[in-house]
């Protein structure tokens, strides 16, 4: 990295030395270590390992770093530059205008879907190096809902670049507000801009592998130190809670319409309605009117399969209601005829693909009866994980049937690890019940991951349980902790 540090005394823009410095910050970013913080583990020794070298490049990068890094880098760089100063090395020239970009205004761009968000903020370091920071926030990849149901405040930063045109770039997006019908531009309050970026970036942050363009780490840290010099205080908008009984009230309004007229089966329609709803409510900001082509797409080839158990009837009817939903909420929300075609054309391009994507657990070979006790709540994601934890569901303990039991009801939870484990002691059997619990919940999500992951390397699946038993009782009370036990387990020697 101090090699590539050198290119920075070659630089005469502090624009150039911040994108430079970012860019080396990007080599690591988005990093997952088994031992803790990429930031700390690699971002803090570089200030040292730059210090102890003492020359101009090592200078360089410490002031950049002093300017773009973490808060702990930051004081770290600055330290170490301010010693090698004193020492006589020499600074660059940009040294005393890096930092320094003044903030010239702040616009937003949208698709009429809501999609997606792209703020533009422009700067100046005075009267020269006028520049743009682009970066897109996508909407129909947020963070997970929230505590008791609230859907989840921000998308997701997807991308972020820098042009010099900034004229051309500001004209281009006036031209298309004014000629294109599907999208919209216009002034932006900054410290509203700084309230959405600092969300939408705790999301990509919060993601284990997030959907960002291949450029993103380079421009990371950069976008972080911009947005540090927004003004605070504003307040990005709130996704509004629906109700049950307004959910309910929706759905009949719906079903009620003209456009539901031709909905043949309406107990099926009813179902796959209740779960368009849901999954706006819950997932999409609150926002179960909007639709668009990408919305779509996500719900029938990414959503449901993943996570709703449907009937077969309801496989077949989600298609269609899910068109007349597009042209009914199209319609209630003004959406433009061309979108709202648009978004049919996608919506049938992805029905064939549905058929495939979408698997119900009887196609494997599994029992329906088995599948309906598995999954009461019919989040169809926790089918294996479920099956993993308790995968003894008929037989006899003693005199109790376990096909009449319920493995979501703790108490039945507790004979069917009885069954399993015969002789067990108490504390044996609690440990169990623990993790069957967790497991169940999928709390946290890396559990189950763990588990795989020790499947796919050869371990036994009894031994996978006290692996997994040990870290919980070990750490449960630490999520922090509980989170980096399994992802040294993960990460471990396969067995011998």
């Amino acid at each position: 990295m101090l090699r590539h540090a050198r290119e920075l005394l070659a630089v005469r823009s502090p624009l150039d030395a911040e994108l430079m410095v970012s860019e080396i910050f990007g080599s690591w970013w988005g990093q997952r270590l088994d031992n803790g913080d990429v930031d700390e583990l690699i971002g803090e020794p570089l200030a040292g390992h730059a210090a102890k070298a003492g020359t101009p490049a090592a200078l360089a990068l410490l002031t950049g770093m002093a300017y773009l890094g973490t808060a702990r880098q930051a004081t770290l760089a600055e330290q170490a530059a301010l010693e090698l100063m004193d020492r006589g090395v020499a600074r660059p020239g940009w040294a005393d205008r890096i930092g320094m970009a003044a903030l010239s205004g702040c616009y937003l761009s949208r698709d009429v879907y809501g999609d997606q968000d792209t703020i533009i903020c422009t700067y100046t370091y005075g009267d020269t190096d006028l520049h743009a920071l682009v970066v897109t926030v996508d909407h129909n990849r947020g963070g997970a809902p929230r505590p008791m149901g609230r859907p989840p405040t921000s998308g997701m930063v997807r991308d972020a670049w820098v042009s010099s045109k900034v004229d051309k770039l500001l004209a281009h997006c006036r031209r298309e507000n004014t000629e294109n019908p599907l999208a919209t531009f216009g002034p932006l309050d900054p410290r509203t801009a700084r309230a959405i970026l600092e969300a939408a970036l705790a999301i990509t942050a919060q993601m284990h592998d997030p959907p960002v363009d291949k450029s993103f780490g380079s421009y990371h840290a950069f976008l972080r130190a911009r947005v540090r010099t927004l003004p605070p205080g504003g307040r990005r908008p709130q996704p509004p809670m629906y109700s049950s009984d307004q959910r309910a009230t929706m759905a009949a309004q719906f079903l009620a319409s003209a456009e539901a007229e031709e909905l043949s089966d309406l107990t099926s329609a009813g179902r796959c309605v209740d779960r368009i709803i849901d999954y706006g409510c819950t997932y999409d900001f609150g926002r179960p009117l909007r639709v668009s082509p990408t919305k779509c797409e996500l719900f029938m080839l990414d959503w449901l399969p993943r996570k709703v158990l449907l009937s077969p009837a309801e496989q077949e009817a989600m298609p269609h209601v899910l068109a007349a939903w597009v042209r009914w909420a199209g319609r209630r929300i003004g959406l433009p005829e061309r979108a709202i075609r648009a978004t049919l054309d996608a919506l049938w391009d992805a029905t064939g693909k549905f058929a495939e994507a979408y698997r119900h657990p009887t196609t494997f070979g599994l029992e329906r009866e088995l599948v309906d006790r598995l999954l009461p709540d019919g989040e169809l994601e926790a089918l294996p994980r479920r099956a993993f934890a308790l995968p003894f569901l008929s037989g006899r303990h003693g005199s109790v049937d376990l096909s009449t039991l319920d493995p979501a009801d703790p108490a039945d939870r507790r004979i069917m690890l009885e069954f399993e484990h015969p002789g067990a002691s108490e504390a044996h059997l609690a440990a169990h019940e623990r993790l069957a619990a967790r497991l169940w919940a999928g709390d946290p999500p890396q559990l189950w991951d763990t588990a795989q992951a020790l499947l796919d390397v050869g371990y036994e699946r009894h031994e996978i349980l006290h692996r997994l038993i040990e870290a919980v009782d070990q750490y449960g009370k630490d999520p922090v902790a509980l989170r980096a036990a399994l992802r040294a387990l993960r990460h471990g020697p396969p067995p011998e």
